[in-house]
């Protein structure tokens, strides 16, 4: 019985069954679940694979699982029951730090807020940040090739990787923890498995880069008219600021509104009207030279802004517990849509140029083709990834909500694609958009991407019912 081997190996403490999966079999949403076995907890990478082969002599399907905070079900197994998860949360180790070569090797299930921290311990930066980041894993992180709110400096969680280590679907251990910037010796293995979602292989181990820290960092919130503002103040932050810019967020001005008053103890840093502004802004900048310079260019470069009319007004934090407040308000936006209800949730990326004009065309055929939605628009605009969720008005029901997703999802996709973005930017594809992929992608990358996975993974183990329909 594959039970008595799995307890034989990690030993029977570690092996959870019944009621003490629950936790396990529910994706963060809420709107996928599944049935399993057992959930098996290995606390090394040998102990891992020798799971691994022994789900393979018994043809057992296997879900890897980290933090659970991901958004497409993508960790999350099927109802048939035959499935064994695998948790990476005993795999939570530093194993290294090197600040001469600027990298630091962790382990799958380290939270992602434990490496930015063991960063600055050592005087270092590590920019990968999201909003799950209290929670999240590294593994997971890779496995979705997470993005998060400064992409626009540092890039997605694939350039901020230089090594793995991998179980692959037999069993054995791709040691690839290489700490080099430049290893040209044959086919890009560490670029195939991040971002495949434990359907080709499970991330087990990652050499990650450092960055120098600034020496000063400064937040600024601007009120704006519109989208097309926004964009042209891209456009002019970029050219004032330079690499020192480090993040660009936008929000909707009803979606901030809707923060403060689910929360009640946030609130909007403008007075005299600015508070209910269309749109906000949310700007980073980190210096690497002093605090006065990095002030004096935030002043130069958004009062010229001010001048042209392209924010209404500007807030500038003062201070950490200023910037933090400000930050609080862009990160809470996802709590409080769990907070009011299901929504249907879209995480796309379109051409900059493109973004004013796709939220202008998509939010009217929406209002055109349905009653009782609300729109949820936020998202990292200096790298082209929007949120552009879907919610309901009081006279819609969750479930009424929930009977228009597909529809939903069809004229949002297909203003996506008119547009030649992408249905997925960071949050993977899972089960949520797996059937998607068939009306965007071409059949020559859908048939790519199934003799990839056939050839890794002949019995389809990994991660079935994910990304691909197999």
């Amino acid at each position: 019985m594959i039970l008595d081997a799995l307890r034989a190996l990690v030993g029977p403490e570690h092996v959870l069954t019944g009621a003490d999966t629950e936790s396990y079999v529910t994706d963060w949403r809420g709107r996928y679940r599944g049935v399993t076995q057992a959930v098996v907890r290995p606390a090394d990478v040998e102990t891992l694979a020798a799971v691994v082969r022994c789900c393979v002599q018994h043809q057992t399907p296997i879900v890897t699982i980290g933090g659970n905070t991901g958004l497409c079900g993508g960790a999350t197994p099927d109802d048939s029951g035959r499935a064994v998860m695998i948790s990476t949360a005993r795999l939570n180790r530093i194993r290294s730090i090197d600040t001469e070569n600027d990298t630091m090797t962790v382990e799958a299930g380290v939270i992602l807020q434990t490496v930015q921290q063991a960063a600055q311990d050592a005087d270092r930066l590590f920019p990968l940040s999201l909003a799950a980041e209290g929670t999240c894993t590294i593994g997971g992180n890779l496995a979705t090739n997470a993005g998060g709110t400064q992409v626009l400096r540092y890039g997605n969680a694939r350039e901020l990787t230089l090594g793995l280590e991998v179980v692959t679907p037999q069993g054995e251990i791709w040691h690839g923890l290489r700490g080099l910037r430049k290893d040209n010796t044959g086919y890009d293995l560490r670029d195939l498995y991040i971002g495949s979602e434990g359907t080709l292989g499970i991330i087990t181990a990652a050499t990650l880069k450092l960055f120098p820290r600034p020496v000063a960092q400064y937040t600024a919130m601007l009120a704006l008219n519109s989208l097309e503002d926004a964009v042209t103040l891209l456009s002019h932050a970029k050219a004032g600021f330079g690499a020192a810019l480090t993040a660009f967020e936008v929000m909707a001005g009803d979606v901030l509104r809707s923060v403060v008053k689910v929360t009640e103890r946030q609130r909007i840093p403008f007075q005299g009207g600015a508070e209910a502004s269309n749109w906000f802004a949310l700007l980073e900048l980190s210096d690497s030279e002093s605090a006065a310079h990095a002030r004096q260019m935030f002043e130069e470069v958004l009062g010229v802004a001010l001048e042209k009319g392209l924010a209404i007004d500007v807030a500038i934090a003062e201070n950490e517990t200023q910037s933090y407040e400000m930050w609080h308000l862009r990160e809470s936006i996802p709590l409080v849509e769990a907070a009011l209800g299901k929504s249907i949730k879209h995480d796309v990326s379109i051409p900059i140029s493109a973004i004013a004009e796709f939220v202008r065309v998509t939010n009217a055929a929406l209002q055109a083709n349905f009653s009782g939605l609300q729109n949820i628009v936020f998202g990292h605009l200096g790298d082209g990834n929007l949120h552009y969720n879907v919610s309901r008005k009081a006279e819609l029901t969750e479930a009424d909500l929930l009977s228009k997703q597909a529809q939903i999802y069809a004229l949002v996709h297909d203003s996506v694609h008119a547009f030649n973005g992408s249905i997925s930017a960071e949050h993977g594809v899972g089960q949520l958009k797996r059937d998607e992929l068939t009306r965007y992608k071409s059949q020559v990358e859908l048939d790519l991407m199934k003799r990839i996975k056939k050839a890794l993974d002949p019995d389809l183990l990994l991660n079935p019912g994910k990304v691909l329909n197999l």
